[in-house]
């Protein structure tokens, strides 16, 4: 393996590990909010069961999400310092805010874990509150950086180096707004699903259980209510693409020519060579409405791109009819979650739907991951888009095939310590709930 490749896929598989801990830190910490305000306005002992296990969750993937993050950060100068050299200086604000979001974030942590009996109640809630917003706002803080990378502004390129440089310009960016407000609705999405779909399989075994049909609804109701606002991100994002991307949008739907009341295409697998797409199935002119509000309206299509400036086309395509199927079927289970929730709540003690949750437990985070590899490999061969190449941006130092093994090792290490607390705090609970008799 090339140094190059080495790099790309260190980097993809940092930032793959990274990102999941992301969503749960952003999410987290608002679902144990309202379990800790429902046991304060309540008194109802299930509710403070199910906040302090929650509570040990956040504390376990904050942790370990910290350690990524750190590493995410070196990888960052050690793998691509030609990138750091010119964009340091222009997207350093960001970084610098999202330190002072996480160092808020960690100390609002620290005061809930050891602030049970010692703070005042409703202090030691507004504690948690100061959790989540925080970590928002850490995670905003990062997109805007990486927004920049796919919609560059704030400074003149001259000779090969970057003057004039306006950093909010930069950190608000045109496609920070798009991805910021996508990713954030996806982090509540993922996680939001995957703790619905843990009490779910709880309750299979436990039916009726109060903590863990406390906790279903909890995690169901925001899951819903999210899941059901991703398809109007994802089309104000798409459009968003459009106007800034377009190779990235003729990638994502295979569309090779650039065409009027261009198809929208489900399904599929592109051939380059040909400049095909077999298996897919069109929708006549729904591609130029979705991204134009026109019918007839021009897509411009990847024959407008010189193809040395092409993305890998199967990859992204792939890539995103996984989002995108992945997200309609959780906007519909959403919609099935919030008619149980409000009107149909026997469905909730329902076998059928509990399995159904289960079904849906990892398929948010799938799709994000889906989303993520849209965006960044989307955009190559820029690391800049439409000033710097990647390539340009690599490394001189030899040997990175070593480093990728390194940090593989460290991640499946991280995985298997993340695997074994979890599993720990899950019977610790167990236990306590036999005990308790609740």
């Amino acid at each position: 393996m090339d140094d190059f490749l080495a790099a790309r896929w260190q980097m993809a598989l940092s930032l793959g590990f990274h990102i999941i801990f992301s969503c749960i830190g952003i999410a987290m910490p608002f679902l144990m909010a309202v379990a800790h305000f429902r046991w304060l306005k309540t008194g109802e002992p299930a509710y403070k069961t199910l906040t302090k296990a929650w509570m040990r969750g956040v504390a376990i993937f904050f942790a370990v999400g910290a350690v990524s993050g750190t590493a995410l950060s070196f990888e960052l100068g050690l793998l691509w310092p030609g990138f750091m050299e010119h964009a340091g200086g222009i997207i350093g604000m960001p970084f610098s805010w999202e330190g002072t979001a996480f160092f808020i974030e960690a100390i609002a942590l620290g005061l809930y874990l050891y602030g049970w009996e010692r703070l005042r109640p409703w202090v030691h809630w507004g504690c948690g509150v100061v959790v989540g917003i925080s970590g928002v706002l850490s995670g905003l803080f990062v997109i805007c950086a990486n927004a920049w990378m796919n919609a560059p502004a704030g400074f003149d390129w001259v000779d090969g180096k970057a003057i004039n440089v306006d950093p909010y310009a930069a950190m608000f960016n045109d496609a920070a707004l798009s991805q910021g407000l996508h990713m954030t609705l996806a982090a509540f999405v993922a996680t939001g699903f995957a703790v619905a779909g843990m009490h779910a399989l709880l309750l299979l075994k436990r039916p009726k259980h109060p903590v863990h049909s406390r906790a279903l609804r909890i995690a169901l109701g925001f899951a819903a209510i999210f899941a059901l606002a991703m398809p109007i991100s994802g089309h104000h994002s798409a459009q968003d693409v459009a106007r800034r991307q377009p190779t990235k949008l003729a990638a994502m739907e295979s569309l090779f020519e650039t065409q009027q009341g261009a198809p929208l295409l489900i399904g599929g697998w592109p051939d380059v060579e040909t400049r095909s797409v077999r298996w897919g199935i069109e929708l006549p002119k729904m591609l130029s409405f979705l991204v134009h509000n026109d019918f007839e309206t021009e897509v411009e299509g990847l024959d407008a791109t010189p193809e040395d400036l092409w993305p890998p086309v199967p990859i992204v395509h792939l890539a995103f009819q996984i989002m995108v199927g992945i997200g309609s079927t959780l906007a519909g289970v959403g919609l099935l979650g919030l008619l149980a929730l409000i009107w149909k709540q026997a469905w909730l003690e329902r076998r059928w739907l509990l399995k159904l949750l289960v079904a849906c437990t990892p398929l948010g985070f799938i799709a994000v991951e889906a989303g993520w590899t849209v965006t960044e490999v989307g955009r190559q061969p820029w690391i800049i888009y439409g000033v710097m190449h990647t390539r340009d941006a690599l490394s001189p130092l030899p040997g990175l095939a070593w480093s990728l093994a390194l940090y593989a090792t460290v991640y499946l290490f991280l995985s298997a310590v993340v695997l074994w607390l979890m599993v720990r705090q899950v019977r610790a609970l167990h236990q306590q709930l036999g005990e308790e008799g609740t």
